[in-house]
């Protein structure tokens, strides 16, 4: 399995903008699809992008599309979300995942997950 570490999180107001970073070791990325969920007080975990192994392809939770973008660096193990016009129903503990199977928006897609940060977004 690969050990992974999210960063970047914090309180931001409005209409600001955040970029997560995720950190991994143990193995290379390189031959994973990895994907960032997201967990609000008193929900359920949601999707909220992913990106394949190659980063050729992404996909992204109608809530984000347009606002968020998933990237990843296959050399330096790390995979970022950008989130841009963060709004207060962003506000959730961030997980990235990472999954050996073609990347997709179910979270037992994936095998491997972050501990998660924290993104609170004031209004």
């Amino acid at each position: 399995q690969v050990q992974l570490v999210e960063s970047g999180g914090g309180l931001v107001q409005a209409g600001g903008s955040l970029r997560l970073a995720c950190v991994a070791s143990g193995r290379t990325i390189s031959g994973y699809a990895m994907g960032w969920f997201r967990q609000a007080p008193g929900k359920e975990r949601e999707f909220v992008a992913t990106i394949s192994w190659s980063g050729g392809s992404t996909y992204y939770a109608d809530s984000v599309k347009g606002r968020f973008t998933i990237s990843r660096d296959n050399a330096k193990n790390t995979v970022y979300l950008q989130m841009n016009s963060l709004k207060p129903e962003d506000t959730a503990v961030y997980y990235c995942a990472a999954g050996e199977g073609l990347s997709g928006s179910y979270d037992w897609e994936y095998d491997s997950w972050g501990q998660g940060t924290q993104v609170t977004v004031s209004s």
